[in-house]
Protein backbone atom coordinates (compact mmCIF):
# COMPACT_ATOMS: atom_id res chain seq x y z
CA UNK A 1 0.00 0.00 0.00
CA UNK A 2 2.77 2.46 0.96
CA UNK A 3 4.68 1.59 -2.19
CA UNK A 4 1.71 2.38 -4.41
CA UNK A 5 1.03 5.65 -2.58
CA UNK A 6 4.62 6.71 -3.20
CA UNK A 7 4.33 5.49 -6.79
CA UNK A 8 1.81 8.25 -7.51
CA UNK A 9 4.77 10.63 -7.32
CA UNK A 10 6.75 8.65 -9.87
CA UNK A 11 3.69 8.40 -12.11
CA UNK A 12 3.27 12.20 -12.06
CA UNK A 13 6.87 12.55 -13.26
CA UNK A 14 7.63 9.68 -15.61
CA UNK A 15 4.30 9.43 -17.41
CA UNK A 16 4.92 13.00 -18.63
CA UNK A 17 8.24 12.30 -20.33
CA UNK A 18 7.06 10.95 -23.72
CA UNK A 19 4.52 13.78 -23.95
CA UNK A 20 6.96 16.65 -23.32
CA UNK A 21 7.38 17.51 -27.04
CA UNK A 22 3.59 17.49 -27.58
CA UNK A 23 2.96 19.62 -24.48
CA UNK A 24 5.64 22.15 -25.42
CA UNK A 25 4.24 22.39 -28.96
CA UNK A 26 0.64 22.78 -27.78
CA UNK A 27 1.53 25.44 -25.21
CA UNK A 28 4.05 27.23 -27.48
CA UNK A 29 7.26 26.61 -25.52
CA UNK A 30 9.99 28.26 -27.57
CA UNK A 31 13.21 26.76 -26.18
CA UNK A 32 13.64 22.97 -26.17
CA UNK A 33 15.31 22.77 -22.75
CA UNK A 34 12.42 24.72 -21.17
CA UNK A 35 10.10 21.75 -21.55
CA UNK A 36 12.14 20.13 -18.78
CA UNK A 37 10.52 22.64 -16.40
CA UNK A 38 7.38 20.49 -16.46
CA UNK A 39 9.40 17.90 -14.56
CA UNK A 40 11.77 20.06 -12.52
CA UNK A 41 9.07 22.44 -11.20
CA UNK A 42 7.09 19.45 -9.90
CA UNK A 43 10.21 18.11 -8.17
CA UNK A 44 10.87 21.55 -6.69
CA UNK A 45 7.33 21.58 -5.31
CA UNK A 46 7.87 18.17 -3.74
CA UNK A 47 11.01 19.44 -2.05
CA UNK A 48 9.39 22.64 -0.81
CA UNK A 49 6.27 20.90 0.46
CA UNK A 50 8.12 18.20 2.35
CA UNK A 51 8.64 20.48 5.34
CA UNK A 52 4.90 20.76 5.98
CA UNK A 53 3.64 17.25 6.40
CA UNK A 54 5.92 15.69 9.01
CA UNK A 55 4.79 18.07 11.78
CA UNK A 56 1.15 17.64 10.72
CA UNK A 57 1.50 13.85 10.67
CA UNK A 58 3.16 13.90 14.10
CA UNK A 59 0.36 16.04 15.51
CA UNK A 60 -2.78 14.56 13.92
CA UNK A 61 -1.61 11.12 12.79
CA UNK A 62 -0.69 9.59 9.43
CA UNK A 63 -4.16 8.95 7.97
CA UNK A 64 -5.63 12.44 8.60
CA UNK A 65 -2.76 13.94 6.56
CA UNK A 66 -2.44 11.38 3.78
CA UNK A 67 -6.07 11.12 2.66
CA UNK A 68 -6.84 14.89 2.34
CA UNK A 69 -3.64 15.48 0.39
CA UNK A 70 -4.62 12.72 -2.03
CA UNK A 71 -7.92 14.51 -2.59
CA UNK A 72 -5.95 17.66 -3.43
CA UNK A 73 -3.71 15.53 -5.70
CA UNK A 74 -6.81 14.67 -7.74
CA UNK A 75 -7.79 18.35 -8.09
CA UNK A 76 -4.31 19.51 -9.15
CA UNK A 77 -4.03 16.68 -11.69
CA UNK A 78 -7.33 17.67 -13.29
CA UNK A 79 -6.36 21.37 -13.25
CA UNK A 80 -3.05 20.60 -14.96
CA UNK A 81 -4.85 18.67 -17.68
CA UNK A 82 -7.09 21.67 -18.35
CA UNK A 83 -4.23 24.22 -18.59
CA UNK A 84 -4.23 26.43 -21.68
CA UNK A 85 -0.85 28.14 -21.28
CA UNK A 86 2.60 27.10 -20.11
CA UNK A 87 2.78 29.45 -17.10
CA UNK A 88 -0.49 28.12 -15.70
CA UNK A 89 0.65 24.54 -16.19
CA UNK A 90 3.91 25.23 -14.34
CA UNK A 91 2.07 26.91 -11.46
CA UNK A 92 -0.28 23.95 -11.13
CA UNK A 93 2.57 21.47 -11.44
CA UNK A 94 4.37 23.24 -8.58
CA UNK A 95 1.22 23.07 -6.45
CA UNK A 96 0.78 19.44 -7.43
CA UNK A 97 4.33 18.76 -6.25
CA UNK A 98 3.77 20.58 -2.94
CA UNK A 99 0.71 18.40 -2.28
CA UNK A 100 2.47 15.22 -3.43
CA UNK A 101 5.30 15.80 -0.96
CA UNK A 102 3.06 14.30 1.71
CA UNK A 103 3.14 10.94 -0.04
CA UNK A 104 6.85 10.30 0.54
CA UNK A 105 7.04 11.96 3.97
CA UNK A 106 4.07 10.16 5.52
CA UNK A 107 4.92 6.80 3.98
CA UNK A 108 8.47 6.88 5.36
CA UNK A 109 7.08 7.91 8.76
CA UNK A 110 4.68 4.94 8.68
CA UNK A 111 7.56 2.56 7.97
CA UNK A 112 9.66 4.19 10.72
CA UNK A 113 6.74 3.78 13.15
CA UNK A 114 7.01 0.03 12.68
CA UNK A 115 10.72 -0.69 12.02
CA UNK A 116 14.22 0.69 12.63
CA UNK A 117 17.85 0.12 11.58
CA UNK A 118 18.60 -2.54 8.96
CA UNK A 119 15.04 -3.89 9.35
CA UNK A 120 13.75 -0.48 8.27
CA UNK A 121 16.23 -0.42 5.37
CA UNK A 122 14.93 -3.81 4.24
CA UNK A 123 11.30 -2.66 4.31
CA UNK A 124 12.14 0.58 2.54
CA UNK A 125 13.90 -1.44 -0.15
CA UNK A 126 10.78 -3.57 -0.59
CA UNK A 127 8.70 -0.40 -0.81
CA UNK A 128 11.07 1.14 -3.34
CA UNK A 129 11.19 -2.12 -5.31
CA UNK A 130 7.43 -1.97 -5.89
CA UNK A 131 7.63 1.81 -6.27
CA UNK A 132 10.19 1.46 -9.08
CA UNK A 133 7.88 -0.69 -11.17
CA UNK A 134 6.07 2.55 -12.01
CA UNK A 135 9.03 4.28 -13.73
CA UNK A 136 9.47 1.13 -15.80
CA UNK A 137 5.86 1.23 -16.99
CA UNK A 138 4.94 4.94 -16.74
CA UNK A 139 6.54 6.22 -19.98
CA UNK A 140 4.87 3.45 -21.96
CA UNK A 141 1.57 4.24 -20.26
CA UNK A 142 2.02 7.95 -20.92
CA UNK A 143 2.90 7.38 -24.55
CA UNK A 144 -0.09 5.06 -25.06
CA UNK A 145 -2.55 7.43 -23.38
CA UNK A 146 -1.22 10.43 -25.31
CA UNK A 147 -1.40 8.52 -28.59
CA UNK A 148 -5.03 7.52 -28.02
CA UNK A 149 -6.51 10.53 -26.22
CA UNK A 150 -3.87 13.29 -26.23
CA UNK A 151 -1.45 14.49 -23.58
CA UNK A 152 -4.18 16.03 -21.39
CA UNK A 153 -5.61 12.58 -20.74
CA UNK A 154 -2.41 11.63 -18.87
CA UNK A 155 -3.43 13.98 -16.06
CA UNK A 156 -6.87 12.38 -15.92
CA UNK A 157 -5.19 8.99 -15.45
CA UNK A 158 -3.24 10.47 -12.50
CA UNK A 159 -6.50 11.65 -10.94
CA UNK A 160 -8.16 8.24 -11.37
CA UNK A 161 -5.18 6.46 -9.80
CA UNK A 162 -5.30 8.80 -6.80
CA UNK A 163 -9.02 8.13 -6.32
CA UNK A 164 -8.34 4.39 -6.27
CA UNK A 165 -5.65 4.91 -3.63
CA UNK A 166 -8.03 6.95 -1.46
CA UNK A 167 -10.44 4.00 -1.48
CA UNK A 168 -7.65 1.56 -0.61
CA UNK A 169 -6.32 3.71 2.25
CA UNK A 170 -9.55 3.11 4.16
CA UNK A 171 -7.83 -0.14 5.22
CA UNK A 172 -4.75 1.63 6.63
CA UNK A 173 -4.60 1.58 10.46
CA UNK A 174 -3.15 4.54 12.34
CA UNK A 175 0.51 3.70 13.09
CA UNK A 176 1.36 6.71 15.27
CA UNK A 177 0.93 5.94 18.96
CA UNK A 178 -0.99 8.56 20.92
CA UNK A 179 1.88 9.06 23.34
CA UNK A 180 4.19 9.95 20.42
CA UNK A 181 2.01 12.78 19.11
CA UNK A 182 3.72 16.15 19.25
CA UNK A 183 2.43 19.70 19.32
CA UNK A 184 2.68 22.14 16.42
CA UNK A 185 4.47 24.77 18.47
CA UNK A 186 7.26 26.47 16.55
CA UNK A 187 9.62 25.77 19.42
CA UNK A 188 8.94 22.06 19.07
CA UNK A 189 9.44 22.12 15.30
CA UNK A 190 12.64 24.14 15.51
CA UNK A 191 13.92 21.74 18.13
CA UNK A 192 13.31 18.75 15.85
CA UNK A 193 14.86 20.43 12.81
CA UNK A 194 17.86 21.52 14.89
CA UNK A 195 18.40 17.98 16.14
CA UNK A 196 18.65 16.69 12.58
CA UNK A 197 20.85 19.59 11.41
CA UNK A 198 23.31 19.25 14.30
CA UNK A 199 23.50 15.48 14.00
CA UNK A 200 26.66 15.00 11.97
CA UNK A 201 25.84 11.57 10.60
CA UNK A 202 22.24 12.41 9.77
CA UNK A 203 23.17 15.69 8.08
CA UNK A 204 25.96 14.09 6.07
CA UNK A 205 23.84 11.23 4.77
CA UNK A 206 20.91 13.59 4.13
CA UNK A 207 22.98 15.87 1.90
CA UNK A 208 24.74 12.93 0.24
CA UNK A 209 21.38 11.34 -0.54
CA UNK A 210 20.12 14.60 -2.03
CA UNK A 211 23.23 14.85 -4.19
CA UNK A 212 22.78 11.36 -5.61
CA UNK A 213 19.07 11.93 -6.14
CA UNK A 214 20.03 15.11 -7.99
CA UNK A 215 22.07 13.01 -10.41
CA UNK A 216 19.04 10.78 -10.95
CA UNK A 217 16.79 13.78 -11.58
CA UNK A 218 19.37 15.20 -13.97
CA UNK A 219 19.01 12.04 -16.02
CA UNK A 220 15.20 12.12 -15.81
CA UNK A 221 15.08 15.77 -16.93
CA UNK A 222 17.32 15.28 -19.95
CA UNK A 223 16.63 11.63 -20.87
CA UNK A 224 13.93 12.34 -23.45
CA UNK A 225 16.13 14.85 -25.29
CA UNK A 226 19.25 12.68 -25.13
CA UNK A 227 17.50 9.64 -26.55
CA UNK A 228 15.43 11.58 -29.10
CA UNK A 229 17.97 14.15 -30.29
CA UNK A 230 21.38 12.59 -29.66
CA UNK A 231 20.60 9.00 -30.56
CA UNK A 232 17.60 9.72 -32.83
CA UNK A 233 15.51 7.02 -31.13
CA UNK A 234 12.38 8.91 -30.10
CA UNK A 235 10.08 5.94 -30.69
CA UNK A 236 12.29 3.77 -28.47
CA UNK A 237 12.27 6.20 -25.54
CA UNK A 238 9.72 4.29 -23.38
CA UNK A 239 11.68 1.06 -23.87
CA UNK A 240 15.06 2.65 -23.12
CA UNK A 241 13.69 4.44 -20.07
CA UNK A 242 12.13 1.21 -18.84
CA UNK A 243 15.44 -0.64 -19.23
CA UNK A 244 17.28 1.99 -17.22
CA UNK A 245 14.57 2.15 -14.55
CA UNK A 246 14.59 -1.62 -14.21
CA UNK A 247 18.13 -1.28 -12.87
CA UNK A 248 16.74 0.51 -9.80
CA UNK A 249 14.01 -2.11 -9.33
CA UNK A 250 16.60 -4.91 -9.46
CA UNK A 251 18.84 -3.00 -7.05
CA UNK A 252 16.07 -2.51 -4.50
CA UNK A 253 15.08 -6.16 -4.72
CA UNK A 254 18.71 -7.19 -4.19
CA UNK A 255 19.17 -4.67 -1.40
CA UNK A 256 16.16 -6.03 0.47
CA UNK A 257 17.74 -9.49 0.30
CA UNK A 258 21.24 -8.54 1.49
CA UNK A 259 20.99 -5.42 3.66
CA UNK A 260 20.25 -7.23 6.93
CA UNK A 261 23.16 -9.57 6.29
CA UNK A 262 25.80 -7.01 5.37
CA UNK A 263 24.39 -3.80 6.84
CA UNK A 264 23.11 -0.61 5.25
CA UNK A 265 26.49 1.12 5.46
CA UNK A 266 28.53 -1.59 3.78
CA UNK A 267 26.04 -2.01 0.95
CA UNK A 268 25.47 1.68 0.24
CA UNK A 269 29.09 2.77 0.60
CA UNK A 270 30.24 0.01 -1.75
CA UNK A 271 27.63 1.24 -4.22
CA UNK A 272 29.05 4.78 -4.05
CA UNK A 273 32.53 3.54 -5.04
CA UNK A 274 31.02 1.46 -7.86
CA UNK A 275 29.01 4.51 -9.01
CA UNK A 276 32.19 6.60 -9.31
CA UNK A 277 33.95 3.88 -11.32
CA UNK A 278 30.99 3.47 -13.68
CA UNK A 279 30.75 7.26 -14.08
CA UNK A 280 34.40 7.35 -15.12
CA UNK A 281 33.70 4.66 -17.75
CA UNK A 282 30.69 6.68 -18.90
CA UNK A 283 32.83 9.81 -19.23
CA UNK A 284 35.47 7.97 -21.25
CA UNK A 285 32.79 6.53 -23.55
CA UNK A 286 31.33 9.99 -24.09
CA UNK A 287 34.69 11.65 -24.80
CA UNK A 288 35.67 8.88 -27.21
CA UNK A 289 32.93 9.93 -29.60
CA UNK A 290 32.01 6.27 -30.07
CA UNK A 291 29.21 6.07 -27.54
CA UNK A 292 26.23 4.18 -28.94
CA UNK A 293 22.68 3.99 -27.63
CA UNK A 294 23.39 0.47 -26.38
CA UNK A 295 26.49 1.56 -24.44
CA UNK A 296 24.65 4.57 -23.01
CA UNK A 297 21.71 2.42 -21.91
CA UNK A 298 23.87 -0.24 -20.24
CA UNK A 299 25.99 2.29 -18.34
CA UNK A 300 22.94 4.28 -17.26
CA UNK A 301 21.18 1.11 -16.15
CA UNK A 302 24.19 0.22 -13.96
CA UNK A 303 24.61 3.69 -12.49
CA UNK A 304 20.92 4.35 -11.89
CA UNK A 305 20.72 0.87 -10.38
CA UNK A 306 23.56 1.72 -8.00
CA UNK A 307 21.57 4.74 -6.82
CA UNK A 308 18.94 2.17 -5.82
CA UNK A 309 21.46 0.66 -3.38
CA UNK A 310 22.15 4.14 -2.00
CA UNK A 311 18.83 5.97 -1.56
CA UNK A 312 16.91 3.75 0.84
CA UNK A 313 19.99 2.82 2.86
CA UNK A 314 21.14 6.43 3.23
CA UNK A 315 17.61 7.36 4.29
CA UNK A 316 17.44 4.66 6.97
CA UNK A 317 20.89 5.62 8.32
CA UNK A 318 19.90 9.27 8.49
CA UNK A 319 16.72 8.33 10.42
CA UNK A 320 18.38 5.91 12.87
CA UNK A 321 18.34 8.21 15.90
CA UNK A 322 15.00 9.93 15.33
CA UNK A 323 12.34 7.35 16.12
CA UNK A 324 10.88 9.70 18.73
CA UNK A 325 10.32 12.44 16.12
CA UNK A 326 9.97 10.32 12.98
CA UNK A 327 7.47 12.62 11.26
CA UNK A 328 9.38 15.86 11.87
CA UNK A 329 12.73 14.25 11.01
CA UNK A 330 11.41 12.55 7.87
CA UNK A 331 9.73 15.79 6.78
CA UNK A 332 12.83 17.90 7.31
CA UNK A 333 15.13 15.41 5.62
CA UNK A 334 12.79 15.10 2.63
CA UNK A 335 12.62 18.90 2.45
CA UNK A 336 16.40 19.28 2.39
CA UNK A 337 16.97 16.35 0.03
CA UNK A 338 14.07 17.37 -2.18
CA UNK A 339 15.19 20.95 -2.70
CA UNK A 340 18.83 19.96 -3.20
CA UNK A 341 18.00 17.18 -5.65
CA UNK A 342 15.42 19.23 -7.58
CA UNK A 343 17.80 22.18 -8.04
CA UNK A 344 20.73 19.90 -8.85
CA UNK A 345 18.68 17.88 -11.32
CA UNK A 346 17.34 21.02 -13.01
CA UNK A 347 20.84 22.48 -13.37
CA UNK A 348 22.12 19.23 -14.84
CA UNK A 349 19.22 18.99 -17.27
CA UNK A 350 19.59 22.58 -18.46
CA UNK A 351 23.21 21.86 -19.44
CA UNK A 352 22.06 19.56 -22.24
CA UNK A 353 23.88 20.65 -25.38
CA UNK A 354 23.06 17.87 -27.80
CA UNK A 355 25.59 15.48 -26.23
CA UNK A 356 25.70 13.25 -23.13
CA UNK A 357 28.89 14.91 -21.84
CA UNK A 358 27.17 17.24 -19.31
CA UNK A 359 25.33 14.27 -17.80
CA UNK A 360 28.49 12.15 -17.57
CA UNK A 361 30.43 14.97 -15.88
CA UNK A 362 27.54 15.59 -13.48
CA UNK A 363 27.35 11.93 -12.49
CA UNK A 364 31.05 11.82 -11.71
CA UNK A 365 30.89 15.06 -9.74
CA UNK A 366 27.88 13.90 -7.73
CA UNK A 367 29.53 10.56 -6.95
CA UNK A 368 32.72 12.15 -5.66
CA UNK A 369 30.76 14.71 -3.62
CA UNK A 370 28.68 11.92 -2.10
CA UNK A 371 31.78 9.96 -1.08
CA UNK A 372 33.33 13.01 0.59
CA UNK A 373 30.12 13.67 2.54
CA UNK A 374 29.84 10.07 3.74
CA UNK A 375 33.51 10.06 4.73
CA UNK A 376 32.87 13.21 6.78
CA UNK A 377 29.64 11.88 8.29
CA UNK A 378 31.34 8.66 9.46
CA UNK A 379 34.49 10.44 10.63
CA UNK A 380 36.56 8.48 8.12
CA UNK A 381 35.35 5.04 9.28
CA UNK A 382 33.58 3.37 6.39
CA UNK A 383 32.00 -0.09 6.04
CA UNK A 384 30.93 -0.40 9.70
CA UNK A 385 27.81 -2.06 11.13
CA UNK A 386 25.32 -0.20 13.37
CA UNK A 387 26.74 -1.74 16.54
CA UNK A 388 30.24 -0.53 15.64
CA UNK A 389 29.32 2.69 13.87
CA UNK A 390 31.05 5.75 15.33
CA UNK A 391 28.89 7.50 17.88
CA UNK A 392 28.07 11.02 16.82
CA UNK A 393 27.24 13.70 19.40
CA UNK A 394 24.21 15.88 18.84
CA UNK A 395 26.30 19.04 18.89
CA UNK A 396 28.75 19.84 16.05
Amino acid sequence: MMAMVMALNALAIDAMLPALPAISEALHVSQANHRQYIISIYLLGVGAGSLLYGPLADRFGRRPVLIPTLVAYVLFAIGSGLSTDFSTLLALRFGHGVISASLGVVCVAVIRDLFSGDAMAKRLSLVFMVFMIVPVLAPTLGAAVAAVAGWRAIFIVLAVMAVLMILWLRRLPETLAREDRRSLEWKTLWSGWAQVTRHRRAAGYMIASGTMQGALFGYVNSSEQIISELFHAKDMFPIIFACVASGVAIANFSNAAIVERFGARRVSQTAVFAFIVTSLIQLVATLSGEETLTVFTILMMINIGLIGFIGGNFGSIAMEDFGHIAGVASSYQNFAKGLLSAVTGALIGQQFDGTSLPLALAFLGCGITCLVLVFWAERGKLFTRPRTAPKTPQAP
